[in-house]
């Protein structure tokens, strides 16, 4: 019996991507007002037979977004930043990119990976061991720093958050969630019906890193209270380890999540997500369904030409050809959130306008 398959995504720069059964699919709005699709190269090595092994997938899993993250964001900001004078990118086309780019892409991808393990894994670890003198407990140690490390992380979320520019990708990210929201309850991919779904999702990668400070403090108790400079290597060598367990239990929970245990789990993650969602524009959901589109056409899965009308559940339009099991790709990682549950929302009629205003 084939299992259902999982869409994923991330939001970006006017845009959203898309994450399918064998595809990656990209939809940005251009500066005349136009909406670019286009596919996004999947490396076969994060989408191969790896990919189904339990937790080699997270760490699978955690590299592509990554990856797929930094390329969207840089093609998603040429197409929506183009001259306007310019002949626009022609669909399914990619902005040309050069050796010098790809260059430069790789060295900011590992000084993000840096600044982000220093901030959100060394500081932490620094400031717990700031007060070794106070706190004889490699417990209570471990947890001070699970506290500080939270503070960072809802710190950071919040102060991006309040950026105009993160605003609207937020606000894409919304669009995004509420897209499939509707695209897996089998209702059409229409905005009057994607509104009545929230922002938030239960899988979404900000629940994936809320999970990952909660098993970081259960990995690194384990460890105890090394010497620091093994106390350092330890909170790199084990980052693997902590992503693949944390995708491993929401993918789990995920798959239960109509369990009033799996429900109390995921709504800190929900709530958290109140800082990295915004209620988006109708423009902004058109952009989403033209990727959620995009996507389905390239899986087969509908037709290329075929209107967003009355699109059902994976089981029932999946390729007849594909009768192997379908992987879920739908990482928390993408920022996207899958699971049916009891979210099925829309904002109050007096709050709508004002986050749409905001969202702008």
């Amino acid at each position: 019996m084939p299992q259902p398959f999982y869409y994923g995504g991330q939001a970006l720069i006017e845009g959203v991507l898309i994450r399918g059964q064998r595809n990656v699919r990209m939809a940005v709005r251009r500066p005349d007002g136009g909406i670019w699709t286009g596919p996004l190269p999947l490396s076969p090595i994060t989408s191969g037979a790896l990919r189904r092994i339990p937790l080699v997938r997270g760490v699978l899993v955690l590299i592509e977004a990554l990856l797929m993250g930094m390329r969207g964001l840089n093609r998603s900001a040429e197409i929506a930043m183009a001259d306007p004078d310019e002949p626009p990118v022609p669909d399914g086309e990619l902005p040309k990119v050069g050796k010098t780019e790809r260059v430069s892409m790789a060295l900011t991808m590992a000084i993000a990976l840096v600044f982000g393990i220093g901030i959100f894994f060394l500081l932490p670890l620094f400031g717990a061991r700031s007060l070794d003198s106070y706190v004889d407990s490699s417990i209570v140690s471990n947890l001070i720093e699970g506290i500080i490390r939270l503070a960072l992380l809802v710190g950071y979320i919040w102060l991006i958050g309040n950026l105009r520019d993160i605003k609207r990708v937020f606000a894409y990210h919304g669009a995004e969630h509420m897209t499939i929201h509707a695209y897996e309850h089998g209702r059409p991919l229409e905005a009057e019906e994607i509104e009545k779904f929230p922002t938030a999702h239960p899988r979404c990668g900000t629940a994936f890193l809320l999970t990952v400070v909660l098993v970081s403090v259960v990995v690194f108790t384990m460890v105890g209270r090394p010497a620091l400079v093994w106390a350092v290597a330890s909170r790199i060598a084990l980052l693997p380890v902590i992503a693949a367990v944390s995708y491993e239990f929401l993918r789990f929970s995920g798959a239960h999540s109509e369990r009033a245990w799996a429900q109390a789990l995921a709504f800190p993650g929900l709530m958290l997500q109140k800082l990295t969602t915004r209620w988006p524009d109708r423009s902004q959901i058109e952009v989403a369904v033209a990727a959620m589109n995009s996507t389905l056409a390239a899986d087969g899965v509908i037709e290329p030409s075929a209107p967003p009308a009355d699109l059902r559940a994976v089981e029932d339009a999946a390729p007849k050809e594909d009768a192997s099991p379908r992987e879920d790709v739908s990482s928390p990682a993408y920022g996207s959130s899958l699971e049916d549950g009891p979210l099925r929302h829309g904002p109050p009629e007096e709050g709508q306008a004002a986050a749409e205003g905001e969202a702008r």
